[in-house]
Formats: C-alpha cells, sequence, structure tokens
C-alpha cells in the first residue's frame, strides 16, 4: 500500500473513474493518504463524484509516470470522523481553504478490498493487493 500510495503522490495527479447510472465517468484527483493503515482519497460532499461513490462505491484510479502507470480497483468507504479528515487536511495543507474537518462538506474515504496493478509497456505487470 506505501508503493501505491508513494506512486500517486509522485504522479501529482491521478484519475478517478466512477460509474453514474451506466455511464462511466473519470476526472482528476491528487489526494492519497495512508492514515489507520489505510489508503485515503478526499474529496465534497456536494460534487457529483460524492454521490456517484455512494450509489455505488467500486471504483478504480489510474497514474501515470515515467513510462509506468497504477491501476488501483477497489471499493471506497467514507468515513467521517475528525480525525481521518484533519489527517488528510494536514498532509495537503493546500486543501485548508477550501475545507476543513468539521466542515459539512468535507469528505475523505479509504479503500477495501483492493487491488493494484503496476505496469509498463516493457514489463510484466504486478499485482498487489490491500
Amino acid at each position: 500500500m506505501q508503493r501505491v500510495e508513494k506512486f500517486l503522490k509522485e504522479a501529482g495527479t491521478y484519475y478517478l473513474a466512477t460509474v453514474d447510472g451506466d455511464q462511466p465517468r473519470v476526472r482528476p484527483f491528487g489526494t492519497a493518504h495512508i492514515f489507520e493503515g489505510k489508503l485515503y482519497i478526499q474529496t465534497g460532499k456536494k460534487k457529483d463524484v460524492s454521490k456517484q461513490i455512494h450509489a455505488n462505491p467500486k471504483v478504480e484510479i489510474c497514474a501515470f509516470k515515467d513510462g509506468d502507470w497504477v491501476r488501483v480497483a477497489g471499493e471506497l468507504v467514507a468515513d467521517d470522523r475528525r480525525e481521518a479528515k484533519q489527517s488528510m487536511l494536514d498532509a495537503y495543507p493546500s486543501l485548508q481553504g477550501m475545507y476543513s474537518a468539521d466542515d459539512d462538506n468535507t469528505e475523505v474515504l479509504y479503500f477495501k478490498n483492493a487491488t493494484a496493478t503496476f505496469s509498463s509497456f516493457t514489463g510484466a505487470p504486478e499485482v498487489v493487493t490491500f
């Protein structure tokens, strides 16, 4: 899991795929943080992406850097605890202008039943589960 987090942070941007009814939706994200042994991402509860995740928590993310990429498929679980939100905001101070651990919008979610596949154009894929 630490390898996944490191890759996502080094890539800077990853793309999160959800479904909206029968339509795939993909958008850029930039948060990846390990808290209490789980890989978390962050969004706003008011966003469509949050509504899509709550309707169907199965998601996939993909990041690319230096000719390598990682795909992480799994389920996202919301964690409404203040400590989890604050940990994410501490890891990403730039978010503190838009989000607060005490607002009604900040949402942090962790991966459950996740499979990460590291790939490249030249090597065999490597699969990690967490």
